[in-house]
């Protein structure tokens, strides 16, 4: 078989053109310090790193929101010890002028003042807001839940926040829950059976409903616990000093027991969301360090073996350049030099 010049100069081309082409791809791989540029160097692997970012950027997301569900429950934390340290120093008082022997009108006249300075710090506390939230409005953040008499005017929703892939945790406790011991309210996600305060949201559920005497509709009639609201007993405490009333003094001693555990019990459904926050953060962050050595496995050029390979290459390259010289015939013109 006759192998013609074309022919050789044809292989001579293919093989320098094929060993420059590594050798280009090697030298971009040393200046990226990425074996993956582009998807064509590795689909499957380029699929992979894809995925990898988007999960990164999904994560950062809700390490975000945990941070901000986090910081809304210390401020709403913080708000409740404020109440509660107004409910215990309401009891001290009420223990000191319910009995005639230790006070008389004179000194629960006097003490009376306290208990509406009390009153109007629990009403500035109910009414905290973070920025132009108000914390305790439920959904209604919009404006004071609070009105100057006492009376709750928000509602009781529960603002979800999403903290892992379906992963909801509520951002805030509704006034309504805090301020009396027995509101009438509906389930929401965060204090459901199997997890109380960290679950996966399966779905939506009809709201429960009341009657106009505040019995569960669909329900069998019973007892019902009394309801005890923190702003009803500061006043009738204080009216109590301002009539010296002893009894109503008593009877508000009891009251505010139960309305204390209340807020206690609230404190702890807070701390056991924010121990559930910082939980849900520290897996986001171990799966951030996990993705980020298998993204660094596929996308990232070994140097070592970058370098050696294309000391490895220019040697081939050098080669296929000498070889060519003795595989190509000499031309008229090398003979006329």
């Amino acid at each position: 078989m006759r192998v013609s010049d074309n022919t050789n100069f044809g292989t001579v081309r293919e093989t320098i053109n094929r060993t420059k082409g590594r050798m280009e791809n090697l030298q971009t791989q040393s200046a990226t310090l990425r074996k993956l540029n582009t998807p064509s160097d590795d689909p499957v692997g380029a699929a992979k790193v894809l995925e990898i970012r988007t999960d990164k950027v999904n994560n950062e997301q809700f390490l975000t929101n945990a941070k901000i569900a986090e910081a809304q429950l210390n401020n709403t934390e913080s708000a409740i010890a404020e109440l509660a340290d107004i409910v215990v120093r309401a009891k001290e008082i009420a223990l000191q002028q319910a009995s005639g022997a230790s006070a008389n009108d004179d000194t629960r006249l006097a003490v009376a003042e306290e208990i509406t300075q009390l009153y109007q710090s629990a009403i500035g506390t109910a009414n905290r807001r973070i920025g132009d939230r108000y914390v305790f409005g439920g959904y209604k953040t919009d404006k004071p839940p609070v009105t100057v008499d006492g009376k709750y005017t928000g509602d009781d929703g529960q603002m979800m926040v999403e903290v892992g892939r379906d992963v909801f945790i509520a951002m805030n406790l509704p006034g309504n829950e805090v301020f009396n011991t027995n509101p009438k309210t509906e389930n929401h996600p965060a204090d459901m059976g199997q997890s109380p305060e960290l679950q996966m949201r399966t779905g939506n559920r009809a709201p429960a409903s009341y009657s106009a005497s505040g019995k569960l509709n669909g329900a069998a009639a019973g007892p019902q616990p009394e309801n005890v609201n923190v702003f009803e007993e500061l006043q009738n405490l204080r009216i109590g000093l301002l009539t010296s009333d002893t009894e109503t003094i008593r009877n508000t001693l009891d009251r505010f027991d139960q309305m204390h555990t209340r807020l206690n019990s609230m404190r702890a459904k807070i701390g056991s969301r924010i121990n559930g926050l910082q939980t849900m953060a520290q897996s986001l962050e171990r799966q951030n360090i996990t993705h980020a050595q298998l993204g660094s496995h596929i996308e990232d050029a070994d140097m070592a073996e970058v370098v050696s390979n294309l000391a490895k290459e220019e040697t081939v390259f050098r080669s296929a350049l000498q070889s060519s010289n003795k595989l190509l015939q000499p031309t008229l013109m090398d003979f006329l030099k």
